[in-house]
């Protein structure tokens, strides 16, 4: 009995080392991803991704993205959609009829507290886009009666009040950064944008999506607007308008477009996320190198995306501004995709943000500052994907922020007294 269960004992282990040896043989030619028999699978969860975007110069890291297959190189299969508006491409967002977006930083803040006419919908911001590189555009009469300063316009403003004829100022979507670069301008210089439903308003503050700015003042809708690139520029090559400032002249280096997704499909697919943002860190890195922006002003021109001229893209791509004024300056400050750790979505930003909400009264009361920042800016998902592709980014930043008007903003400082410290605004309770 001994000798057959010795025998027995001998043929498993034969059994049992050749089985070995054949695993063995099998996992040496495999990725370093396989531990044991089970493999740690880093590709996305969905592959397939449409990403929303809207005719700007700062959609160019996704669309350089898909163009050079970087989101391929990932295992996303990516499709690029134009959205007819701000508002169009929220909703989309938030029915997963797209799954990534070019949106403006304010739109996932009041999304997920929603706000300015929004559902609440939350969503995140795990990486910024752009910085710099949008600007205030004023009709071509107001030409050497106002240029940056904005207290030059405040007698123009008061004059066509008075006349029961204010005056009119267009941006892309209440709660985005253009509505907000315009309202801080405005305000700098004593006029009155009005709170978040236009009361007490000096001016007629309305929306308009960032294509259709130029053929408004055309035909005499609007005396300004603020709006990111080209549209400035084209405004001043169809000779119907001239740029009084550029944002990088009121905030050096702020923060503009985001690449959001919805909290849920986040959490549902965080390697797919990821995997865009690695995308995006490529795309980014090519666009700050000088050499490429013409190649990319080509690219971006197509009907398919921006459908402009691609000599009218180009020129503040390079950091030349003319302003149509007479105005010509090569500007350091031009918009970045990278530089200067671009696309760190720091918190600061969406707790600046939200005093400005406060400000304009789009929320009644203080808003949760830290716990809306915190929410929204995701930097764990941000720092993981750089640290899966080695790359070293800045980190946290919560220095304080200058703006052109002499006032800063200290993120560490009491948020509702910086909201209230203005002599223009319209909190409420």
């Amino acid at each position: 009995m001994n000798k057959m269960t010795n025998t027995i004992s001998r043929r498993q282990l034969i059994r049992q080392s050749a089985k070995a040896l054949s695993a063995g043989a099998l996992l040496a030619g495999l990725p370093k991803g396989w531990v044991g028999t089970a493999y740690a699978d880093d590709s996305p969860e969905r592959a397939d991704m449409k990403f929303g975007m809207i005719a700007l110069t700062d959609c160019s890291s996704i669309v350089i993205a898909h163009e050079k297959g970087l989101f391929k190189k990932y295992g996303i299969n990516s499709t690029v959609a134009k959205g007819a508006s701000w508002a169009a491409i929220r909703d989309s967002l938030s029915n997963d009829d797209i799954q990534a977006t070019h949106m403006l930083l304010g739109m996932p803040i009041a999304s997920t507290m929603g706000l300015g006419g929004a559902p609440k919908k939350p969503m995140i911001v795990p990486w910024i886009l752009n910085r710099n590189g949008q600007s205030i555009t004023l009709k071509k009469d107001l030409a050497g009666k106002v240029a940056d300063d904005p207290k030059a316009l405040k007698p123009l403003v008061d004059a066509a009040k008075a006349s029961g004829t204010p005056m009119t100022f267009a941006m892309t979507f209440p709660p985005g950064t253009h509505a907000m670069w315009l309202r801080y301008w405005l305000a700098a210089g004593g006029v009155n944008p009005g709170d978040a439903s236009g009361g007490g308003a000096d001016i007629s503050l309305i929306t308009i999506p960032p294509p259709q700015m130029v053929a408004n003042m055309k035909v005499g809708k609007m005396d300004g607007f603020c709006v990111g690139e080209p549209w400035n520029a084209r405004s001043i090559a169809e000779e119907i308008g001239f740029t009084a400032i550029n944002t990088q002249g009121i905030w050096k280096d702020h923060p503009e477009k985001v690449c959001a997704f919805t909290e849920e499909f986040a959490n549902k697919n965080p390697k797919t996320v990821k995997a865009v943002l690695k995308a995006l860190q490529e795309s980014s890195a090519w666009l700050d190198k000088m050499e490429n922006r013409e190649e990319q002003a080509k690219i971006v021109s197509a009907a398919t995306y921006i459908n402009c001229p691609p000599e009218t893209i180009l020129g503040r791509l390079q950091g030349k501004y003319v302003m149509g004024d007479g105005r010509k300056f090569r500007d350091p400050n031009y918009m970045i995709f990278n530089d200067r750790n671009c696309n760190y979505p720091q918190p600061k930003y969406a707790k600046w943000w939200l005093t400005q909400l406060r400000r304009w009264g789009f929320t009644e009361g203080a808003p949760d500052y830290e716990g809306v920042a915190k929410q929204v800016m995701r930097t764990d998902i941000y720092e993981e994907a750089m640290k899966e592709m080695g790359y070293a980014h800045g980190g946290l930043s919560e220095t304080p922020e200058t703006f052109f008007d002499g006032k800063a903003f200290d993120p560490k400082a009491d948020l509702e007294a910086y909201a209230a410290s203005f002599d223009v605004k319209s909190l409420k309770a």
